[in-house]
């Protein structure tokens, strides 16, 4: 596992439920996988070419030179086994963040599981319509790609495509209209045979260089502080859209934004600055 994400381990804990989670070559077009096809297909998104020994290449950030551009990434989580939770009472959803994204004009990417899509499958379908966001694949159960990650449950390495291919059917069937071929590992966690075992998918994996710390955090102010310390040019925020663990992700959104764009940034999504590190653009 990386270590970016070793030192996010204290900010994220995502020990128990993690209900709030987290070397490319060059670029190439690829169709979308299979499972994220639909009817009425867009332009394929742009992906990175395999990297070693064919594995599944890994996104962190955009280039560093140009535009000031900068990815919010959303991390829509719910497990498998979390249902209960939910019939409970326990919100994994966050209209209020979204309405603030829209009512900002921020365009965003939200990784989401195929278990909250199918909690949620009207929000998960109104998030696939609006262009002003892109779905991306997290696993359907949010069950870790490897030991050893924050004490989550361990998908087996025969069952890893599966996962992954699972939540693009659950997307399909809450009416998501074009899931895009990147895939976020639960926790941010990987190794070489997890890559390996999702080249059949053709996704690429997009993990992220500024941890929000949004996970478990009440203070909106620290959690902005920490974003904006972070962000570089090319930059991929991990921040998360659940209520009951992200309560303060929506204030500090309220924050970064504008300040962001005083400093002259530009947001955009995750298939924009994969673009432009492939030459797409």
């Amino acid at each position: 596992m990386i270590t970016l994400v070793r030192r996010a381990a204290a900010v994220c804990v995502l020990a128990t439920a993690l209900s709030a989670c987290a070397a490319s070559q060059p670029g190439r077009q690829a169709p979308r996988p299979a499972p994220s096809a639909s009817s009425a297909p867009a332009s394929p998104a742009a992906t990175l070419a395999p990297g070693p020994s064919g594995l599944t290449p890994v996104f962190r950030h955009g280039p560093r030179t140009g535009d000031r551009t900068v990815a919010l990434t959303f991390d829509a989580d719910m497990t498998a086994d979390q249902g209960p939770r939910a019939a409970a009472g326990e919100h994994f959803d966050h209209p209020r963040l979204i309405g603030t994204l829209r009512a900002l004009k921020v365009p965003a990417t939200v990784f989401m599981t195929g278990r909250w899509a199918e909690e949620y499958p009207d929000q998960a379908r109104s998030l696939g319509r609006d262009p002003l966001f892109e779905v991306a694949n997290h696993s359907y159960s949010h069950y870790a790609f490897t030991g050893d990650c924050y004490g989550l449950p361990t998908v087996p390495a025969g069952r890893m495509r599966a996962d992954v291919e699972r939540a693009y059917t659950a997307f399909r069937e809450a009416g998501v209209p074009d899931a895009k071929p990147y895939f976020r590992f639960p926790g941010g966690c990987y190794d070489r045979a997890a890559l390996r075992a999702l080249t059949p998918a053709e996704v690429t994996a997009v993990q992220w260089d500024v941890v929000g710390g949004d996970a478990f955090a009440t203070d909106a102010d620290a959690v902005a502080r920490q974003v904006l310390d972070g962000v570089r040019p090319g930059s991929v925020v991990v921040l998360h859209c659940t209520r009951s663990a992200a309560p303060a992700t929506e204030r500090a959104v309220r924050t970064i934004v504008p300040e962001l764009r005083r400093q002259g940034y530009r947001f955009v999504k995750v298939s924009e600055l994969i673009a432009a590190a492939t030459g797409r653009n």
